[in-house]
């Protein structure tokens, strides 16, 4: 490609579906960025990243398939090259590309490359510490911790790149006295009366725009039947539900230890802490429990082979990561995992009549009967305005 020296016209260079790619990629990482710490936005969050796979799909197509400058082969790509140009925009003496130029080129490769790195690797993480999603159950939640870093070190790593490309925008428009950020929303550039005019694909736009729309509302229909199921008493259906294995149960356990109390499951403790509550169970808090031997046979063997090393959810993993070695604690409460994820419940929520007591996890976990412990199906209980503590 050469520079442009003719007169020059409006001449539309990125196509509709172009424009569109780029703005809903842009805004999806935006999101994504700002919902990656939250365990409520999780869902938010995981759409995201599911769009923007999608969204990598679309243009490695259109990069075939759409107007002359969409394409890869209109790509001025050489990183040597990308290197040079970017040094010679610094410098202000960069020569004017109409369609990408050098840096432009290498930049759309990377964030495609990262882009699906971070997809790849949310997909494995999500499927291996939350146990959701496609890859649910592939991966142990130590493995987990592997994609984790890729993910959040591919995600900087396109933080970054993006910081480079609006400084890029900003320092080329100024070099060339053009606003590239409007004509990626307009689609047009001056250009040479011989430049390749792009076609619009307004029906190509349409389509995507659809088909976008289309599984948001489909992904977040839940949150109006979530607005739905509050006023009227139904179960809240959550969008990402736990496909992962349904955690093992036992009669006798559950007939036992549910005759006094809510059951917990196995996986919240490690075995340590079950063997010696059933090798104390003559002083279980303050009770004896008066079981045989072989109940306690049963009870004990069912919670050993369940434990928090097992790691069956998330819940277990960090329960059991965060209890050092020498200990057994002997109430989930105690356990600093736990500690650390009920910090910003406040003293109210504790007091509420609907909550009452740290023991009773099923008021605000609706899978703790399930033992799960999912973080989209905790939910603090609100009191009613008559019974609210004044």
């Amino acid at each position: 490609m050469s520079p442009i020296d003719k007169p020059l016209q409006p001449t539309l260079i990125w196509d509709f579906p172009t424009r569109l790619f780029h703005w809903t990629l842009a805004g999806s990482f935006a999101v994504a960025w700002l919902t990656a710490e939250s365990d409520p936005w999780l869902a938010v969050h995981v759409f995201c990243g599911y769009l923007m796979l999608g969204l990598v799909a679309f243009r490695v197509l259109w990069g075939f398939a759409g107007s002359h400058f969409s394409r890869f082969a209109s790509f001025a790509l050489s990183p040597s090259r990308g290197l040079a140009y970017l040094k010679e925009v610094m410098a202000g003496r960069a020569a004017r590309y109409v369609g990408h130029n050098p840096t432009g080129s290498l930049a759309v490769y990377l964030f495609l490359a990262l882009t699906l790195v971070i997809g790849v690797t949310g997909i494995l993480l999500l499927g291996a510490q939350e146990r959701h999603g496609p890859a649910a159950g592939w991966f142990t939640f130590a493995q987990g911790d592997g994609f984790q870093q890729l993910h959040e070190l591919a995600a900087t790593v396109m933080l970054v790149l993006v910081g480079v490309h609006i400084t890029g925008v900003l320092m080329e428009s100024r070099v060339h006295k053009e606003n590239l950020a409007r004509s990626m929303v307009d689609g047009h550039k001056l250009a040479s009366p011989d430049t390749p005019e792009g076609q619009p694909h307004k029906r190509v736009a349409w389509v995507m725009l659809l088909l976008v729309l289309g599984f948001g509302g489909w992904w977040f229909a839940y949150a109006l039947h979530n607005q739905w199921a509050a006023l009227t008493g139904q179960t809240v259906v959550r969008q990402v539900p736990f496909v992962g294995p349904t955690l093992a149960d036992n009669a006798v356990w559950r007939e036992e230890c549910g005759s006094c109390h809510e059951v917990f499951h196995p996986s919240l403790l490690p075995a340590r802490s079950w063997q010696k509550m059933m090798t104390e169970q003559d002083q279980h808090f303050g009770s004896d429990l008066a079981l045989d031997e072989a109940t306690i046979s049963a009870v004990l063997a069912f919670m050993v082979d369940n434990a928090a090393e097992q790691q069956a959810t998330e819940a277990a993993y960090k329960i059991g990561q965060s209890i050092p070695p020498e200990a057994a604690p002997q109430r989930i409460t105690e356990t600093p995992y736990w500690i650390r994820k009920h910090r910003e419940m406040s003293a109210a929520d504790w007091a509420n009549p609907l909550v009452k007591s740290k023991a009773n996890c099923a008021a605000c976990h609706s899978d703790a009967d399930a033992g799960t412990f999912e973080d989209g199906a905790m939910q603090v209980p609100q009191p009613s305005t008559k019974s609210r503590p004044s």
